[in-house]
């Protein structure tokens, strides 16, 4: 990849076989619903793996046999924790900075032996909450730069690796925010706005080099991760949240992992590319309760 220098922290565990978390019973390729879904042994590399999604999408596949690369950007121990757990190779880039991305291809290509899949998860979500007329437009491109100009970025790199192999499937992580809007958050919006354009070009792109290849994107409503767990307890903050919804419950980090493990598989969705797949409780731009 140009020669792009890649940060390897290793964390590969011992054993071919993907680990699964205690308690979990290992049964590889069998996962989904009891559905055999072809993904063993295919190569993934999943981005933001340490967040509580990404955390949770390195399961899903470990679980289904897959071997995967769990990139961070500044969390080696969490990252080499899901890697040793799951048999993985924990990988760190910048994904806003070019170099470094072509440089995280090339690292999971060669860690993992091949790469077929790219589940491109890393994001960033703005604070402090601010209207438009309050938003600085440095605010603005450091959004955009983290959601949108790094998807592009991991898209590029691994689309020149499938010129060399005619094989790939893409999934991206976007938002209800990307339907629906978000007051005091339009720079998340529209970068997420943004992943819906981008896959509809390159479903149409990526049958060029890969004949079977597809480009699909999940996006998920309000999801209970840990980093709002001191929350999840007050019936108000959920109640507020799952107003617009018609389950009447906060969505999990696993209802998205286990959407982008269909999505990933060629035996599930063989013939789905271009699509948006919402994982939000059937939300609606309008109150429900």
């Amino acid at each position: 990849m140009g020669g792009a220098k890649a940060r390897w922290h290793g964390g590969r565990g011992q054993g071919g076989r993907a680990r699964t978390a205690p308690g979990r019973p290992p049964a590889p390729g069998r996962t989904v619903a009891g559905m055999e879904t072809g993904l063993a042994g295919k190569r993934v590399l999943v981005t933001g793996a340490t967040g509580g999604i990404g955390g949770e999408l390195v399961a899903a596949f470990a679980a289904e046999g897959a071997r995967v690369g769990v990139h961070h950007r500044s969390d080696p121990p969490r990252a080499q924790q899901l890697a040793a757990r799951y048999d993985g190779v924990a990988l760190a880039a910048d994904l806003t900075v070019e170099s470094e991305v072509d440089g995280l291809v090339a690292a999971a290509v060669e860690s993992l032996g091949g790469l077929e899949i790219l589940v491109a998860n890393a994001g960033k979500y703005p604070t402090p909450a601010a209207p438009v007329w309050e938003l600085d437009p440095a605010r603005w491109r450091a959004t955009i730069a983290a959601n949108l100009d790094a998807t592009f970025l991991l898209c590029r790199a691994f689309l020149r690796h499938v010129v060399t192999t005619g094989v790939g499937t893409i999934v991206l992580v976007g938002s209800t925010a990307a339907r629906f809007g978000e007051a005091d958050h339009a720079d998340y919006a529209a970068a997420k706005a943004g992943l819906s354009g981008l896959a509809l070009s390159l479903k149409n792109e990526i049958v060029r080099i890969a004949p079977a290849g597809r480009i699909n994107v999940v996006a998920p409503g309000w999801t209970a991760t840990d980093r709002n767990a001191d929350r999840l307890g007050d019936p108000d903050f959920v109640r507020a949240r799952t107003a617009t919804m018609a389950l009447d419950k906060l969505g999990r980090p696993a209802d998205v992992a286990a959407a982008a493990v269909v999505l990933a598989s060629d035996r599930l969705s063989g013939h789905v590319t271009g699509e948006t797949v919402t994982v939000a409780g059937g939300m609606e731009g309008r109150l429900l309760r």
